[in-house]
């Protein structure tokens, strides 16, 4: 059975923000991090595929500045925040290169990215979990910033993953509502 704990940190400012002409702050992503990339994957490929959903400013695949190997990430840049979040809603976890990949909105702030708020750690899960099924569960409780599985160097998983939420509230609830019954589509039980 998996459990589920929350890492309680310090509260951290919210998410990057620009200022709106409401008189408030809106968050403005447009800026999407892909991981879990092939190592063959290519800047034109990232290009084409998220060209596919809407105009693309630019993307770069991530390289070791020695080796110029892939470092299995990159980001998308798009102009217009719904491009983003449409291009984040019918790519994330699909295959490139026959490898799902992985997107979420790129955290610039080091502090925010790091800070391990709304962070919850699920052990023990069953070794077929992916990050799709992680995802699936716990997107009902409110919006993820992050979502994975822990691997090997094969890519197997390590039975314990990390999913973070933007409201420490999110994952709260996550972790009250799932505390009482067994999540059977993915074979989780939290303590």
């Amino acid at each position: 059975m998996a459990q589920v704990q929350v890492q309680h940190h310090a509260s951290v400012s919210g998410p990057i923000s620009v200022a709106s002409g409401h008189g408030g702050a809106q968050f403005m992503p447009t800026s999407l991090y892909v991981g879990d990339l092939d190592v063959s994957v290519t800047d034109e490929q990232l290009y084409q595929t998220f060209g596919e959903v809407a105009p693309v400013v630019s993307v770069r695949v991530c390289r070791d500045t020695a080796t110029g190997r892939s470092l299995g990430y990159g980001y998308v840049n798009y102009n217009n925040p719904r491009d983003a979040a449409r291009a984040l809603d019918l790519l994330n976890f699909t295959p490139m290169n026959n490898k799902p990949i992985r997107i979420m909105y790129s955290q610039r702030d080091p502090s925010l990215r790091k800070s391990g708020t709304a962070n919850i750690f699920i052990k023990n899960l069953d070794k077929s979990i992916d990050h799709k099924a992680l995802h699936d569960t716990f997107s009902s409780f409110g919006n993820i910033l992050s979502c994975k599985i822990s691997t090997d160097g094969l890519g197997q998983s390590k039975g314990y993953g990390f999913v973070q939420f933007d409201k420490e509230k999110s994952a709260q609830n996550a972790i009250d509502k799932l505390r009482a019954r067994l999540v059977r589509c993915i074979g989780l039980e939290v303590y």
